[in-house]
Protein backbone atom coordinates (compact mmCIF):
# COMPACT_ATOMS: atom_id res chain seq x y z
CA UNK A 1 0.00 0.00 0.00
CA UNK A 2 1.63 3.48 -0.67
CA UNK A 3 1.75 5.68 2.16
CA UNK A 4 -0.60 8.81 2.36
CA UNK A 5 0.23 11.79 1.97
CA UNK A 6 1.78 14.30 4.51
CA UNK A 7 1.69 17.30 5.59
CA UNK A 8 3.53 19.55 8.16
CA UNK A 9 1.57 21.98 10.27
CA UNK A 10 3.38 24.71 8.10
CA UNK A 11 2.36 23.29 5.16
CA UNK A 12 -0.99 22.68 5.90
CA UNK A 13 -1.55 26.08 7.29
CA UNK A 14 -0.59 27.47 4.09
CA UNK A 15 -2.97 25.52 2.02
CA UNK A 16 -5.34 25.14 5.08
CA UNK A 17 -8.54 26.84 2.94
CA UNK A 18 -8.02 24.25 -0.09
CA UNK A 19 -9.00 21.23 2.79
CA UNK A 20 -12.05 20.32 4.32
CA UNK A 21 -10.31 19.05 7.49
CA UNK A 22 -11.62 16.06 9.24
CA UNK A 23 -10.51 15.16 12.87
CA UNK A 24 -10.28 11.79 13.50
CA UNK A 25 -10.18 11.50 17.82
CA UNK A 26 -12.77 10.65 19.84
CA UNK A 27 -15.48 14.03 20.45
CA UNK A 28 -14.19 14.38 23.56
CA UNK A 29 -10.37 15.22 22.13
CA UNK A 30 -12.22 17.06 19.69
CA UNK A 31 -13.73 19.20 21.59
CA UNK A 32 -10.88 20.05 23.92
CA UNK A 33 -9.20 21.78 20.58
CA UNK A 34 -8.80 21.04 17.08
CA UNK A 35 -7.43 22.50 13.75
CA UNK A 36 -9.60 25.30 12.90
CA UNK A 37 -13.12 24.24 10.81
CA UNK A 38 -12.28 20.75 11.25
CA UNK A 39 -14.85 18.36 11.50
CA UNK A 40 -15.21 15.57 14.15
CA UNK A 41 -15.54 11.72 12.09
CA UNK A 42 -14.09 9.49 14.99
CA UNK A 43 -11.72 6.61 13.83
CA UNK A 44 -14.24 3.52 14.82
CA UNK A 45 -17.38 5.32 12.55
CA UNK A 46 -15.26 6.60 9.87
CA UNK A 47 -16.43 3.44 7.44
CA UNK A 48 -20.02 4.78 7.98
CA UNK A 49 -18.78 8.18 6.27
CA UNK A 50 -16.97 6.98 3.90
CA UNK A 51 -20.19 7.73 0.94
CA UNK A 52 -20.15 11.56 2.52
CA UNK A 53 -16.18 11.91 2.44
CA UNK A 54 -16.38 10.70 -1.23
CA UNK A 55 -18.78 13.57 -2.27
CA UNK A 56 -16.38 16.00 0.11
CA UNK A 57 -13.31 14.72 -1.62
CA UNK A 58 -15.18 15.37 -5.17
CA UNK A 59 -15.13 19.06 -4.45
CA UNK A 60 -11.70 19.10 -3.33
CA UNK A 61 -8.84 17.88 -1.03
CA UNK A 62 -9.18 15.87 2.46
CA UNK A 63 -6.95 16.48 4.86
CA UNK A 64 -7.27 14.12 7.96
CA UNK A 65 -5.96 14.49 11.58
CA UNK A 66 -5.50 13.36 14.71
CA UNK A 67 -3.65 14.40 18.20
CA UNK A 68 -0.01 12.27 16.82
CA UNK A 69 -0.67 11.39 13.31
CA UNK A 70 -0.88 7.95 13.86
CA UNK A 71 -4.97 7.70 13.52
CA UNK A 72 -5.02 9.73 10.96
CA UNK A 73 -2.61 7.92 8.93
CA UNK A 74 -4.60 4.87 9.63
CA UNK A 75 -8.22 7.06 8.13
CA UNK A 76 -6.01 8.11 5.09
CA UNK A 77 -5.46 3.75 4.47
CA UNK A 78 -9.05 3.54 5.33
CA UNK A 79 -9.73 6.33 3.00
CA UNK A 80 -7.54 4.93 0.31
CA UNK A 81 -9.39 1.15 0.33
CA UNK A 82 -12.44 3.27 -0.90
CA UNK A 83 -10.60 5.10 -3.41
CA UNK A 84 -10.90 8.35 -1.48
CA UNK A 85 -7.28 10.13 -2.01
CA UNK A 86 -6.83 12.40 1.76
CA UNK A 87 -3.52 13.47 3.31
CA UNK A 88 -2.60 13.27 7.01
CA UNK A 89 -1.29 16.21 9.12
CA UNK A 90 2.15 14.72 10.04
CA UNK A 91 2.53 15.12 14.24
CA UNK A 92 -1.22 16.10 14.53
CA UNK A 93 -2.39 18.81 16.48
CA UNK A 94 0.17 18.53 18.99
CA UNK A 95 2.69 19.28 15.98
CA UNK A 96 -0.13 22.31 14.87
CA UNK A 97 0.14 23.68 18.23
CA UNK A 98 3.90 23.59 18.78
CA UNK A 99 4.24 24.95 15.41
CA UNK A 100 2.55 27.94 16.75
CA UNK A 101 -0.75 27.43 15.00
CA UNK A 102 -4.19 27.95 17.21
CA UNK A 103 -6.81 25.43 17.99
CA UNK A 104 -10.57 26.04 17.96
CA UNK A 105 -11.60 25.27 21.92
CA UNK A 106 -15.47 25.66 21.89
CA UNK A 107 -16.63 27.61 24.87
CA UNK A 108 -17.68 25.39 28.03
CA UNK A 109 -15.14 22.48 26.70
CA UNK A 110 -13.21 20.64 29.19
CA UNK A 111 -9.83 19.39 28.27
CA UNK A 112 -9.56 15.64 27.73
CA UNK A 113 -5.99 13.74 27.67
CA UNK A 114 -4.93 12.54 24.44
CA UNK A 115 -6.12 9.07 23.64
CA UNK A 116 -2.34 8.19 23.48
CA UNK A 117 -2.20 9.42 27.23
CA UNK A 118 -5.25 7.85 28.33
CA UNK A 119 -3.82 4.41 27.53
CA UNK A 120 -0.59 4.43 28.56
CA UNK A 121 -2.55 5.40 31.92
CA UNK A 122 -5.12 2.69 31.73
CA UNK A 123 -2.35 0.00 30.74
CA UNK A 124 0.43 0.91 33.37
CA UNK A 125 -2.56 1.22 35.90
CA UNK A 126 -4.18 -2.23 35.29
CA UNK A 127 -0.32 -4.20 35.10
CA UNK A 128 0.56 -2.64 38.32
CA UNK A 129 -2.70 -3.64 39.78
CA UNK A 130 -2.14 -7.24 38.38
CA UNK A 131 1.02 -7.04 40.20
CA UNK A 132 0.08 -5.67 43.62
CA UNK A 133 -2.95 -7.46 43.36
CA UNK A 134 -0.46 -11.22 42.62
CA UNK A 135 1.09 -10.82 45.90
CA UNK A 136 -1.55 -12.26 47.77
CA UNK A 137 -3.83 -14.19 44.60
CA UNK A 138 -0.95 -15.06 42.15
CA UNK A 139 -3.55 -15.41 39.25
CA UNK A 140 -4.08 -12.15 39.10
CA UNK A 141 -0.95 -11.53 37.59
CA UNK A 142 -2.52 -12.98 34.57
CA UNK A 143 -3.87 -9.23 34.37
CA UNK A 144 -0.41 -8.26 33.90
CA UNK A 145 0.29 -10.70 31.47
CA UNK A 146 -3.04 -10.45 29.48
CA UNK A 147 -2.11 -6.14 28.96
CA UNK A 148 1.53 -6.75 27.85
CA UNK A 149 0.24 -8.98 25.44
CA UNK A 150 -2.72 -6.86 24.08
CA UNK A 151 0.15 -4.16 23.59
CA UNK A 152 2.03 -6.42 21.87
CA UNK A 153 -0.87 -7.00 19.62
CA UNK A 154 -1.68 -3.33 19.45
CA UNK A 155 1.89 -2.67 18.12
CA UNK A 156 2.04 -5.31 15.86
CA UNK A 157 -1.93 -4.21 14.22
CA UNK A 158 -1.29 -0.85 14.30
CA UNK A 159 -4.86 -1.03 16.31
CA UNK A 160 -5.67 -0.52 19.78
CA UNK A 161 -8.71 -2.30 21.92
CA UNK A 162 -8.03 -0.31 24.72
CA UNK A 163 -8.27 3.36 22.47
CA UNK A 164 -11.42 1.69 20.98
CA UNK A 165 -12.84 0.98 24.56
CA UNK A 166 -12.06 4.60 26.46
CA UNK A 167 -13.20 6.80 23.45
CA UNK A 168 -16.49 5.25 24.74
CA UNK A 169 -15.76 6.28 28.09
CA UNK A 170 -18.57 9.34 29.00
CA UNK A 171 -15.29 11.93 29.29
CA UNK A 172 -14.41 11.15 25.61
CA UNK A 173 -17.97 11.37 24.24
CA UNK A 174 -19.10 14.59 22.32
CA UNK A 175 -20.30 17.54 24.81
CA UNK A 176 -24.40 17.64 24.42
CA UNK A 177 -24.12 21.03 22.17
CA UNK A 178 -21.51 19.63 19.74
CA UNK A 179 -23.22 18.50 16.44
CA UNK A 180 -23.71 14.67 15.95
CA UNK A 181 -22.17 12.75 13.61
CA UNK A 182 -25.27 12.79 11.26
CA UNK A 183 -25.10 16.67 11.69
CA UNK A 184 -21.24 15.93 9.96
CA UNK A 185 -22.19 13.84 7.60
CA UNK A 186 -25.26 16.25 6.29
CA UNK A 187 -22.43 19.03 6.35
CA UNK A 188 -19.99 16.54 4.02
CA UNK A 189 -22.64 15.75 1.81
CA UNK A 190 -23.02 19.40 1.19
Amino acid sequence: MISPASLSPFEAAARLEEFTVIDVRAPGEYASGHVPGALNIPLDRLPEAVPALKSASARGSLLMVCASGVRSTRACEILADADIDAATLAGGTSAWEGDGHGLERPAGARATWPMERQVRFAAGSLVVAGLVAGRRLPAARWLSAGIGAGLVYSAVTDSCGMAAALARLPHNRAPHQAAGLDATLDTLQG
